[in-house]
C-alpha cells in the first residue's frame, strides 16, 4: 500500500511528537503540523494526546488562528459551547472574514438546537468561501434537522452541482425524495444526473431503487445491471437486483443474483432466506428447506428465518414439524408475538386447544392486535366451553375493531348459548346490518342456535 506525501508527512510528525512525549524534550513544530497532529488524534479518539498536542501548540503559536479554530472544534466536541463561542468572537475581532470561524459558529448553534441561526451563519460563510459544496451540504443538514425537506433537497442539489462526486449529497437528495414520497421526481433527477455522470454506480443503484418504489421492476433490473457493470463487487446492487427479479417472478435469475452476493462477501442470513423463498416459489421444497435451515444457523435471532421454516411446514400440513420449529424459536425468544401466533395456530390444528388458547393470549399480550387473532382465540375458548371467556375476548376485540360483523355474529351466538336473549338479538341485529351476506357464520359456529326457529324468523325479517 502506497502512502502519498501528506500521509508520509503526517506519519513523520506523529513519530516526532510521540518521541518528544517519551523523552520530555520540547521540539518545534509549525502551526500546520500541529493542526494535522491534533485533528488526527481527535479522529482516532485519542483525546488525551489531542489535548497535550493542543496545549503545546498554543504555547508555541499563541496567535495562530488555525490552532484557535482547532481548539474551538475540540471545545465543541466536549460540549463546552460557551467557551467555544467566546473564542470565536476573538477570531472575528482578528479576522472578521474567516469562513472557518463562521462554519464553527454554525456548528455551535446547531449543537444548541438553534438551527435557523446556524443556517444564517452558514449563509455568511457562503459569501466568504471558495469551497461552496461543503457549506451547501452543511446548510442541507441543518434543514434536515428541522424537517424542512424541500429546502434540504435544494441545498444538497446545490452541493452536488459544485462537487458531482459527493456521494453523501447524492444519498441525501434521494433520502429527501423518499421522505417527501416523490419517486417520479427522484427518477427524473437521477436520470439527469446520470446523463452528466454515466459511470456513477451509486446513481444507477438509487435509480433502480426508485423504479422498485413505482413497481417498474424491469427498469429496476436494468438500472441495477448498470450499477454492477460499473462495480461488479457492488453487493447492494446485486441484492436489489435479486429482489427485482423476485417481483418479476423470475426466481432462477433472482437466485443467481443472490448467489453473486455470497461470492463477493461472507454468508448472509438474509440472502439465505431470500434464496429459500425463491426455491419455495419454484416448488423445490428440499432446496428451500436447506436454505431456511442455513438462515437460522447463520443468525438464530432472525425471526423471519424461523417463521419461514414454520410456515413452510404449515403449508405442507406437517403440523408436528411446524410445532417442533416454533418451539425452538420460542426457546430463543419467548417475547415474539409472531412466534406465539403460529404456536397457537399449529396447536389449534393439532386439536391442542388449551395450548392454542395460551398462544393467542401471549400473542395479544405482546401486541398482536389482528382481528383474526382475537376471533381464533374466542373460537378456541368456545370449543373449550369457556363461553364467558370467549364473550369477554370478543368485547375487548370490539373496542379495537369497531363494527366488525365477524365479532357481532359470534357475540350473538354466544349470548344465545348463555341464554342472554336481549344481548343476543342486539348483536345479531348489528351483524345482519353490517353484513347480511355472511350470516352463515352463525350456522358454521353455532349450529344449535342457527336451528332455533326464532333466529331463522329474525334473519328472514331482516332479509325482507
Amino acid at each position: 500500500m502506497f502512502m502519498n506525501d501528506e500521509d508520509e508527512n503526517l506519519g513523520l510528525s506523529l513519530s516526532k511528537f510521540e518521541s518528544m512525549l517519551k523523552t520530555n524534550k520540547v521540539l518545534f513544530f509549525d502551526s500546520e503540523e500541529f493542526e494535522n497532529i491534533i485533528l488526527h488524534y481527535m479522529d482516532s479518539g485519542k483525546l488525551n494526546l489531542a489535548k497535550k498536542a493542543l496545549k503545546l501548540a498554543l504555547e508555541q503559536h499563541p496567535n495562530s488562528i488555525g490552532l484557535k479554530l482547532v481548539q474551538i472544534e475540540m471545545l465543541v466536541f466536549n460540549d463546552k459551547l460557551d467557551a467555544a463561542e467566546k473564542l470565536i468572537q476573538e477570531i472575528y475581532r482578528i479576522d472578521p472574514k474567516n469562513e472557518e470561524a463562521y462554519i464553527q459558529h454554525a456548528s455551535i448553534y446547531s449543537k444548541k438546537g438553534e438551527h435557523k441561526k446556524a443556517i444564517d451563519t452558514l449563509n455568511i460563510a457562503l459569501g466568504l468561501t471558495d469551497d461552496l459544496a461543503d457549506v451547501y451540504s452543511l446548510i442541507g443538514m441543518e434543514y434536515l434537522y428541522i424537517d424542512e425537506l424541500e429546502n434540504a433537497k435544494y441545498y444538497f442539489i446545490k452541493c452536488l452541482e459544485n462537487d458531482d462526486e459527493d456521494q453523501s449529497a447524492l444519498y441525501n437528495i434521494v433520502y429527501c425524495y423518499d421522505f417527501l414520497d416523490q419517486p417520479t421526481q427522484a427518477i427524473k433527477f437521477l436520470n439527469e444526473f446520470i446523463d452528466q455522470q454515466p459511470y456513477s454506480e451509486v446513481a444507477w443503484h438509487q435509480l433502480g431503487r426508485q423504479h422498485m418504489n413505482v413497481k417498474d421492476y424491469q427498469k429496476a433490473v436494468q438500472a441495477f445491471d448498470f450499477a454492477t457493470i460499473i462495480d461488479e463487487h457492488f453487493i447492494g446492487a446485486h441484492l436489489e437486483k435479486g429482489k427485482a427479479y423476485e417481483s418479476l417472478k423470475e426466481y432462477k435469475k433472482a437466485i443467481d443474483s443472490y448467489n453473486t452476493t455470497l461470492e463477493i462477501d461472507d454468508a448472509s442470513s438474509y440472502v439465505f432466506l431470500r434464496i429459500g423463498t425463491c426455491y419455495e416459489a419454484l416448488n423445490q421444497n428440499q432446496k428451500a428447506l436447506k436454505y431456511y435451515l442455513k438462515t437460522v444457523h447463520e443468525d438464530p435471532l432472525l425471526d423471519k428465518g424461523w417463521i419461514a421454516i414454520t410456515d413452510f411446514y404449515i403449508k405442507l400440513g406437517n403440523f408436528q414439524k411446524a410445532l417442533f420449529y416454533v418451539n425452538k424459536a420460542l426457546g430463543i425468544d419467548d417475547q415474539n408475538k409472531l412466534y406465539w401466533r403460529r404456536f397457537a395456530v399449529i396447536n389449534k390444528e393439532l386439536n391442542f386447544f388449551e395450548e392454542a388458547a395460551l398462544g393467542y393470549s401471549k400473542a395479544v399480550e405482546l401486541g398482536d392486535l389482528f382481528l383474526d387473532t382475537w376471533l381464533y382465540w374466542a373460537d378456541t375458548l368456545q370449543f373449550l366451553g369457556e363461553f364467558e371467556g370467549a364473550i369477554q375476548k370478543l368485547l375487548e376485540a370490539s373496542e379495537i375493531h369497531n363494527d366488525e360483523f365477524e365479532i357481532e355474529y359470534r357475540l350473538g351466538g354466544l349470548y344465545f348459548i348463555e341464554e342472554q336473549t336481549e344481548k343476543a338479538f342486539y348483536h345479531l341485529t348489528n351483524a345482519l346490518h353490517l353484513n347480511f351476506k355472511n350470516h352463515t357464520i352463525l350456522e358454521e359456529n353455532f349450529p344449535s342456535v342457527w336451528a332455533n326457529p326464532l333466529i331463522q324468523e329474525h334473519i328472514q325479517k331482516h332479509k325482507n
